[in-house]
């Protein structure tokens, strides 16, 4: 299609890439963009939530969500900047989560010293839009674990659809910290091979 605007050369390499992978169902093309922005995705979200483990979560959740909807991508801007609003929205909607799990309240208490004193009161109640945030990234991450070696899917189940942290894992399973850091890491790196193989329509 006609463009409007002056696109820079990576910019146009990014569009030929998508043809492909849009219309050939092209893997390598899905490779490709995947290792062209992999890691300036991640840095992003790195600066946004400043934790290495949820930012590598996030960074596969980016993809994975970009590639499902890569058919309706329109080269009105570049796919740089489209790729950047879909992870930036998606951890603005962690971070969001994140804080409306718990609330304060202002009070009248004070302790034995006299200082006043804000109790945080945990909501285990998920609002509407918590709720669809939280089935959207089960439904990514289901699209991937059956085809995890075993060994990495309960891992997998227990970070992404219990949401524990690494401490929690450790403890479900029985296992030493580093044990569970590392398969982690390389169930990660599985998924996002998982997320490049892709076809649009997953």
């Amino acid at each position: 299609m006609e463009v409007n605007k002056q696109f820079s050369d990576k910019a146009l390499k990014d569009f030929k890439l998508i043809d492909k992978a849009v219309d050939d169902g092209n893997e390598q093309a899905f490779a490709e963009l995947m290792e062209r922005y992999k890691r300036p995705v991640y840095h992003m979200i790195l600066k946004m939530i400043r934790n290495t483990d949820d930012a590598e979560d996030l960074t596969i959740e980016a993809f994975a969500k970009a590639f499902k909807n890569l058919h309706k991508f329109k080269k009105d801007y570049t796919f740089s900047t489209w790729l950047f609003r879909i992870a930036t929205n998606n951890t603005i909607d962690f971070i969001r989560k994140k804080k409306l799990k718990t609330f304060s309240l202002n009070t009248s208490f004070t302790d034995d010293a006299g200082e006043s004193v804000n109790i945080d009161v945990e909501d285990n109640n998920l609002n509407p839009q918590e709720e669809a945030i939280k089935a959207q990234k089960i439904e990514l991450v289901q699209m991937f674990v059956t085809k995890l070696p075993p060994k990495y899917q309960r891992l997998v189940k227990l970070r992404y659809f219990d949401e524990l942290s690494y401490d929690e894992i450790a403890k479900t399973l029985e296992a030493p910290l580093g044990t569970v850091k590392a398969q982690l890491h390389r169930a990660r790196e599985l998924m996002y091979d998982l997320v490049k193989d892709k076809k649009p329509h997953i």
